[in-house]
């Protein structure tokens, strides 16, 4: 229900991951392995002077010496232009409204998600299947919905516990006068595990 692209941000984590994979590896031959220090030396010397090379072939007037020097500054600040950018549009989503009806001169109407939260968990805490639920809202392409992260006792029956959400559902459709995207997650834990010894019906 995020903005968020998952599968850029794994591929950019995973880029990330390697690149600090190698350099960390890098670091560890440098100290541990014989010639792993030359080798950086040779090519470090070897990467300042073609530093240097091209730092001649695009002159410019003092200070900036170099077009080059221009361009390696420029491109670091749009790398951070283009990340702030694109880190503010990352996550966010999650809205304390979970309805808003304006009525003209009236005034408006504002259902909080906190509410309906409460509601829910009150209504399953009566459900001995049920160890705990948490209820959040999100701003979707498709409005705001609801996402329920209900956790079950061992043994509970996933499709009883389904058919008691949707029965909130129903009624909080009727509350709102329209039905409302949700989703519901039925999970289990550590807490579950050592809740009792019920057998699956």
């Amino acid at each position: 229900m995020r903005n968020t692209n998952r599968a850029l941000n794994r591929m950019v984590l995973t880029l990330l991951g390697i690149v600090l994979l190698g350099a960390g590896a890098a670091l560890i031959a440098a100290g541990s392995l014989p010639g792993a220090a030359e080798v950086w030396t040779s090519t470090a010397s070897l990467v300042r002077d073609q530093a240097r090379n091209l730092a001649g072939m695009a002159p410019l007037p003092d200070p900036v010496r170099s077009w080059w020097l221009v361009l390696g500054v420029a491109i670091p600040l749009v790398g951070a232009v283009l990340s702030a950018a694109w880190l503010a549009s990352q996550g966010g989503g999650k809205t304390p409204r979970l309805a808003e009806q304006s009525e003209g001169p009236a005034g408006r109407t504002v259902i909080d998600s906190g509410l309906v939260s409460v509601a829910i968990r009150e209504a399953l805490s009566g459900n001995t299947d049920v160890l705990s639920s948490s209820v959040s809202a999100w701003e979707s392409r498709r409005g705001t919905a609801l996402r329920i992260r209900v956790e079950a006792r061992k043994g509970a029956s996933p499709r009883a516990l389904a058919d008691s959400v949707e029965l909130l559902l129903q009624q909080l459709d009727r509350l709102l006068g329209h039905p409302m995207p949700v989703l519901v997650r039925i999970t289990s834990g550590t807490r579950t595990q050592v809740s009792g010894s019920r057998r699956a019906r």
